[in-house]
C-alpha cells in the first residue's frame, strides 16, 4: 500500500490572461534632515515686520522719525 497521491489526468491549466496589476507609486523617503536648516519667516525680515524694498526718500523719513532723541 502507498500513500502517494495518484497521478492526475487533469489538463494543465492555461495561464491566466488577467492583466498584471499597475505599478504603484513608491512611498515617500522618510526625510531626517535637520529642520532647523530651513530658512522659517521669522528668519526674513518681511517676518520682523519690516516693510518691502521701498524708495530710499521713504527709508530716510523712517530712520529719521525713529531715530531716538539722545542721537540728533
Amino acid at each position: 500500500m502507498s500513500t502517494a497521491p495518484e497521478p492526475s489526468t487533469a489538463p494543465e491549466p492555461e495561464p491566466s490572461t488577467a492583466p498584471e496589476p499597475a505599478p504603484r507609486d513608491p512611498k515617500p523617503a522618510l526625510i531626517f534632515d535637520d529642520p532647523l536648516d530651513r530658512q522659517s519667516s521669522d528668519d526674513t525680515d518681511r517676518g520682523w515686520g519690516d516693510r518691502p524694498e521701498g524708495d530710499s526718500a521713504a527709508d530716510l523719513r523712517r530712520f529719521l522719525d525713529e531715530k531716538p532723541p539722545h542721537h540728533l
